[in-house]
């Protein structure tokens, strides 16, 4: 099942909110649900504190402010564990977990995964590609494409026929061109150069 926004994780030193990217409205209004919903639970637990993606300190800071001041519920001034902190990107681009998926994903499709992934498809205008590692499609890319999404800059792009409406490695964003997009007729890899986004034909060594 895919998880929400919010998500309230057990670790041995007690409990954490892991906060998904997304809209902040959004998720302010599924953290008070999910506070409304198990609150008798949360007033007895150990809450440590928040950890999320691309959310920016002061986002945090509100949600805190939720927590504390509405609901009452005590931060642990310890905060959260030093190897939730230092939590390193996903390093199995070269040879890690990797989902297959064989067919097209169309318009409104969301797929997620927490290492690499296949397309045996194309991937249409209006779907979404998220992965902690490389993204790999056999066959046309027009959706939007994000890979190394928990930071990591080594991971990769690639596409029989890359089009995207828009393509991210890590933070580093690569927009469509204006115009005409003029194909290379030849498998393109998206890869980090110099801090931006760069498209090449795929060349395989010989």
């Amino acid at each position: 099942m895919k998880e929400g926004l919010v998500n309230f994780r057990g670790i041995k030193e007690g409990i954490y909110i892991y906060i998904r990217e997304g809209d902040f409205k959004h998720i302010k209004r599924e953290l008070e649900d999910k506070l409304k919903e198990s609150i008798d639970f949360f007033k007895g637990a150990n809450l440590l504190g928040i950890k999320g993606e691309n959310i920016s300190d002061n986002e945090v800071d509100e949600l805190l402010k939720i927590i504390q001041d509405k609901y009452k519920l005590h931060i642990s001034e310890a905060g959260l564990p030093s190897y939730l902190e230092e939590e390193k990107p996903y390093e199995g681009i070269y040879e890690g977990m990797t989902k297959f998926i064989n067919t097209t994903i169309r318009s409104g499709q969301v797929i997620e995964y927490d290492g690499n992934i296949v397309i045996i498809g194309d991937v249409n205008p209006g779907a979404l590609i998220k992965a902690k590692g490389n993204i790999i499609i056999l066959g046309t890319l027009r959706g939007v494409a994000h890979a190394g999404i928990d930071g990591n800059y080594k991971a990769i792009v690639a596409a029989y026929d890359l089009q995207p409406t828009q393509l991210r490695i890590g933070n580093i964003i690569g927009r469509k061109p204006d115009g005409d997009i003029i194909t290379s007729g030849m498998p393109e890899i998206a890869r980090i150069c110099d801090g931006e986004v760069l498209i090449e034909p795929y060349l395989p060594r010989k």
